[in-house]
């Protein structure tokens, strides 16, 4: 037992899977494109729920998490992994990608290629440290020089969304206040910068106006996904294991919020991660 009360669960290695990874429910919204655009492609997801946010934490402990998680799913022998977190792939990506044998792919770039495609006035929501690391503002202006790019931190999100608040009158009350400065910037897209806020769709739109464009970069990510393992001849054709679900924190925990996004329960196994020794970092 890890914590006295949740069971620890052995997870098997299946060769040839995708991994996921997130602190929370929010990757589940990449998980969703990959069932729509590669339905059938295996997943091991996980959520890193005993660290979650992410988007307070400093960038040298989002690297060692990062770390962590990877050198887990090396074990577990997947193919590629989905950062499906939008403050990791903004502050470790460049970093890991170096230091694993098999394709890491972010969110990142796939979601500000999305919208610099689509518009000239560009909002977006993430959580502090991605905005503090500018990456979308500057992969845009990389793309599209004469793009403008608002960004606002929304540290709240993932705790409205993670506590199942969004039906809240305060989750509409938070929203307000962090949209208002892109209302006066008068923005027609906007960037959903953490995987956590598509849920929160519902709430946004009733605030932003009726034509706003709104991209989620988990879409464009799974469709890059999609290409990268055509060309590295990995792409698999026939359906062959269900989703594996880990987290870190208590079990019961993410299984209850991922019932409502998937529409069906799935087994969730609470496990440790290895804890990395010098050598592994260097």
């Amino acid at each position: 037992m890890s914590d006295g009360s949740y069971p620890q669960y052995a997870v098997t290695p299946k060769p040839g899977r995708i991994g996921i990874f997130d602190s929370g429910v929010g990757g589940l919204t990449v998980l969703s494109e990959i069932y729509r655009q590669l339905p059938n492609e295996s997943v091991l997801y996980f959520g890193d729920t005993a660290r979650l946010p992410y988007g307070s934490r400093s960038p040298e402990e989002i690297l060692y998490f990062v770390r962590q998680i990877l050198t887990w799913m090396a074990d577990q022998q997947v193919k590629m992994v989905m950062m499906a977190c939008n403050t990791s792939s903004a502050l470790a990506l460049d970093i890991v990608q170096t230091e694993f044998c098999f394709p890491i792919l972010g969110l990142i770039r796939p979601g500000a290629q999305a919208a610099a495609l689509a518009s000239k006035r560009i909002g977006v929501i993430a959580t502090a440290a991605t905005v503090n690391s500018n990456a979308y503002a500057n992969a845009i202006q990389e793309l599209a020089p004469d793009c403008q790019v608002w960004q606002v931190g929304c540290p709240d999100f993932v705790s409205i969304v993670e506590n199942n608040q969004i039906q809240d009158p305060y989750a509409h009350s938070v929203a307000q206040t962090y949209l208002r400065p892109l209302l006066r910037s008068e923005i027609d897209t906007l960037i959903y910068g953490c995987t956590h806020y598509p849920h929160l769709a519902p709430v946004l739109k009733r605030i932003l106006p009726p034509g706003t464009r709104y991209i989620n970069p988990a879409v464009s990510m799974v469709t890059a996904a999609a290409r990268e393992l055509d060309a590295l001849g990995l792409r698999n054709t026939s359906p062959t294991w269900p989703t594996e679900f880990c987290v870190s924190g208590p079990a019961h925990q993410f299984q209850r919020l991922a019932i409502q996004w998937l529409g069906r329960q799935p087994r969730v196994s609470q496990i440790n991660l290895p804890t990395l020794t010098a050598s592994r970092l260097a």
